[in-house]
């Protein structure tokens, strides 16, 4: 007899707990049916009740922590323009135990995402989001002349959506030498970089 409609909305959040756990203790990489049994006290036939297949399972973990960062701590957005892209992009480095513990899950989730097709183009959404995200305040940061006034916002977010998760990559791999200080500083470094001067021709003669 099938789980009661109520019941089995609580059985799939205590499935969520026990799936989020498992990935902050083993990544994606330790994400099976077996895993999160072991978690929960219960057998993988349980489980598959809610997830029958490994990328059911998978797909829900990607959920849970695609809504984990959404509802994580925001630093407040202190000026429009450049300020508000600093924010944004230091909310994105692992500067806190919460923030390099969920960076360690997506990126262990690159590659189960590079080898499943829906999985990759579910990723390559949210990385369009995120660039989305970024274009209006580098607009406005251009209009408000903090920017050159030929800067390109949509290319400015794809160069800096590149440059913090490489950084956040570094950062995950070697903690000592990208403190949060080091982590900070070469932001800051690179958004000064925006605002250089582009420089143009050389002068004739």
């Amino acid at each position: 007899m099938p789980p009661a409609p109520g019941d089995r909305e609580a059985r799939r959040k205590d499935v969520s707990e026990a799936v989020w756990q498992v990935l902050a203790d083993k990544g994606f990489g330790g994400l099976t049916l077996r895993a999160v049994a072991a978690v929960m006290g219960g057998s993988t036939g349980m489980l598959m009740h809610y997830f029958p297949t490994k990328r059911a399972l998978v797909t829900h973990a990607l959920d849970l922590l695609e809504k984990d960062t959404a509802e994580r701590p925001r630093r407040d957005r202190p000026a429009p323009g450049l300020a508000t892209v600093r924010a944004m992009l230091l909310d994105i480095l692992p500067l806190t135990p919460g923030d390099t513990a969920r960076n360690r899950i997506w990126v262990s989730s690159w590659d189960l995402s590079l080898a499943d097709d829906g999985l990759r183009a579910q990723q390559a959404d949210r990385y369009t989001r995120l660039r989305a995200s970024l274009r209006p305040p580098l607009e406005t940061a251009r209009d408000l002349g903090e920017l050159p006034a030929d800067a390109d916002p949509g290319r400015l977010a794809a160069t800096a959506v590149a440059f913090v998760h490489g950084l956040v990559v570094q950062a995950l791999f070697d903690p000592a030498h990208f403190s949060e200080d080091v982590q900070t500083t070469l932001l800051d470094d690179f958004l000064a970089s925006l605002t250089a001067p582009r420089s143009g021709p050389a002068p004739a003669g």
